[in-house]
């Protein structure tokens, strides 16, 4: 672990050769955690400079957005190029899309043209596609090759490669094949590489969705996915890395709707109170007047309410059981649809099973809440209202639950968005319909 004290103190006796050794065989993403810590802008831009140069590019990829955007501003125009020139491609591109204006054409400025170019077109790509995270920065071979000159052509070009660990065949910029170094290191050195190369290969458009391109990658276990261009070119890899950001970015994103917050790529202590309220307040006031159903039913049904008071006193626990219930289903749904478990076309085996769930849970429910209120109230009427209220209820919510994220997948909505808060609001107003038409019915009261 870095001692900051023992930094600063170092930094200011400007004490260079034990900073030197200080970082000696320290990771970059340890290093990038301990500069992200440090809260004063004109410190981290000191212990940044104090990096090894070949370190510093490193250090530099792992730092989240807002960070690279301050130490940034503190740089002068060569340190700025120095850095850009040193990150790989796909690393850059993401450093520019965090930057102001003015920053982004001072670096573009001082950057050679064919860097701005092979960045300009990364940039171009739709965000959520696959052309946005992967990096052209690839090991190619040619099917004519032996292994010895495969081997060369890694030693001379692997060092500016994103990976050597998988390499590509190509002619004509066609893609042919893969091999792995494994296989190149263990082949005798005049086998060809076109006879060790696999040609069944798993490869992604440039439009394809970035998240399918992560769900490929995890689903063959590969360390980068090929990516073709509309000619069938190929054009660039994504690596596992950026396939384990795009995941994880996507399950908080998921996560922010699930909860009826409209999802924020900023840090949560970076974001202004006004701006997480701004991402709440929206789904509130939708929820907050969507709840208003619940409020004209009840208000319907004043006179039932006048005649049997006790009505009330059950309805919290009717719509948080029905609520719980659709949450539940709605969370397996939209997980299963998330790992393409389950597909739309799968609608009516979900319900199916939804509701065989839901037979078993009313059952034990109803059975256990007409049990309790029963001994309580000594009321069997009563009693079986709750009971056939609370067994309908809970039916209704695991079809809602179910139901409503497959109909967002099919029309191409995100399915997170029919999560938890939705879902009880509809929930809600029906299981109070549910419950004052049963008991107008069975009691026998004005409605």
């Amino acid at each position: 672990m870095f001692n900051k004290d023992q930094i600063f103190q170092l930094l200011e006796s400007r004490d260079g050769e034990a900073l030197r050794a200080l970082w000696q065989g320290r990771g970059a993403v340890d290093i990038a955690a301990l500069l992200d810590s440090v809260e004063d802008g004109a410190r981290q831009a000191a212990v940044f400079r104090t990096l090894p140069k070949d370190l510093a590019a490193d250090v530099f990829s792992y730092l989240p957005g807002p960070t690279q955007a301050t130490l940034a501003r503190s740089f002068a125009d060569g340190e700025l190029q120095q850095i850009f020139d040193a990150l790989h491609l796909d690393d850059a591109a993401d450093f520019l899309e965090e930057l102001p204006a003015n920053l982004v054409t001072r670096i573009l400025r001082s950057a050679s043209p064919q860097r701005r170019m092979a960045v300009n077109a990364l940039l171009r790509y739709p965000a959520d596609s696959a052309g946005s995270v992967m990096t052209p920065e690839f090991v190619s071979l040619r099917p004519g090759d032996t292994v010895r000159q495969a081997l060369d052509t890694i030693r001379r070009t692997g060092i500016h490669k994103e990976t050597v660990y998988t390499c590509y065949v190509l002619e004509h910029r066609q893609l042919l094949g893969v091999v792995s170094a494994k296989d190149l290191l263990t082949a005798a050195e005049d086998a060809a590489v076109a006879d060790l190369m696999v040609t069944d290969v798993v490869s992604v458009g440039t439009l394809t969705d970035r998240e399918e391109a992560a769900r490929l990658l995890a689903k063959y276990d590969l360390l980068a996915l090929p990516v073709l261009d509309g000619e069938e070119r190929m054009v660039g890899i994504v690596t596992v890395d950026d396939a384990m950001d795009v995941l994880t970015e996507a399950a908080a994103e998921d996560l922010s709707i699930m909860a009826a917050v409209t999802p924020d790529e900023k840090p949560y202590f970076a974001a202004s109170a006004w701006e997480h309220a701004r991402h709440r307040v929206v789904w509130l006031l939708i929820l907050m007047l969507s709840a208003a159903i619940t409020g004209s039913i009840i208000t319907r049904y004043e006179d039932a309410i006048s005649a049997v008071p006790l009505l009330v006193a059950f309805l919290p626990m009717l719509m948080d059981t029905g609520g719980n219930c659709g949450s539940q289903s709605a969370t397996l749904v939209i997980r299963g649809l998330a790992l393409e478990e389950i597909r739309p076309r799968d609608a009516l085996r979900v319900i199916r099973k939804e509701l065989a769930v839901a037979a078993i849970v009313s059952a034990v429910l109803a059975a256990a809440n007409g049990l309790r209120i029963y001994l309580q109230y000594h009321d069997s009427a009563i009693a079986l209202v709750i009971s056939l209220s609370l067994a309908a209820t809970v039916v209704l919510a695991k079809l809602v639950g179910c139901m409503l994220p497959i109909a967002a997948k099919q029309l191409h909505m995100d399915p997170a968005i029919m999560a938890s808060p939705l879902i009880t609001t509809i929930v809600d107003a029906g299981a109070v319909l549910i419950y004052f038409q049963a008991a107008a019915a069975l009691l026998r009261l004005p409605v």
